[in-house]
This record gives structure tokens, C-alpha cells and sequence, in this order.
């Protein structure tokens, strides 16, 4: 079992920018994957940034050049930089990280979320 508490998100206008925090009460380097999802009003689930095998990272196309993940200062965050935010942007922010189990397979687990709000 793991907690994940996110903070950092709230209401900007656009072409601002946006740090969220996550962190974990367990070392986030034992995890498999980490990163974050978001889920606009109205719309899926979808995956926006992660963290797996090691660095490698992987980002929705739509904020790529845009969004940063990274470990942050601690071996037990992970954060996500959002520079020149959108309306589209606007959504509930979960992080979530991924252990595989080699019984269940891949396990989740996730944060409470973190609203963001972009006005234009």
C-alpha cells in the first residue's frame, strides 16, 4: 500500500504555468511507472505524463513541449511542470503509480486529485 497526496493545482488564465507536487509515503523509485493522469469535465480518464523503467518518460501528445514530469527533490515526489496552459487543460489531476505483482499484474494506485482550472 501506498499514499499519494497531490498538491499545487488551482485556477490560472491562459499561457500560465502550473507545478504540481505528489508525494508518496513510500520511495517512489520502487515503483514500476509514476506519473499523472487527468479527467476533464465530461470526458475519459486519460494518461498525461509518466515515469517507467527507470527515466524514460512518456507524455500525452497534446502537452508535449508544454508539460514536464520529473522526480522532485525527494525520492518520494514526483512533479509535473505545465508551462503555457490551455483551457483544454482544464481538469481533476491524479497521480498515480504503477507496481506489477506477479500475481494480480499491474496494481495502481492513486492520488485524491488536484483540481486545475485554465480560464481564457
Amino acid at each position: 500500500q501506498v499514499q499519494l497526496v497531490e498538491s499545487g493545482g488551482g485556477s490560472v488564465q491562459a499561457g500560465e504555468s502550473l507545478r504540481l507536487s505528489c508525494a508518496a509515503s513510500k520511495d517512489i523509485r520502487s515503483f514500476d511507472a509514476a506519473g499523472w493522469y487527468r479527467q476533464g469535465p465530461g470526458k475519459p480518464r486519460e494518461l498525461v505524463a509518466r515515469i517507467r523503467g527507470g527515466d524514460r518518460t512518456d507524455y500525452l501528445d497534446s502537452v508535449k513541449g508544454r508539460f514536464t514530469i520529473s522526480r522532485g527533490n525527494g525520492v518520494n515526489i514526483v512533479s509535473l511542470e505545465m508551462d503555457g496552459l490551455e483551457p483544454e487543460d482544464t481538469a481533476v489531476y491524479y497521480c498515480y503509480v504503477m507496481k506489477y505483482d506477479p500475481v494480480r499484474g499491474p496494481v495502481d494506485y492513486w492520488g485524491q486529485g488536484t483540481q486545475v482550472i485554465v480560464s481564457s
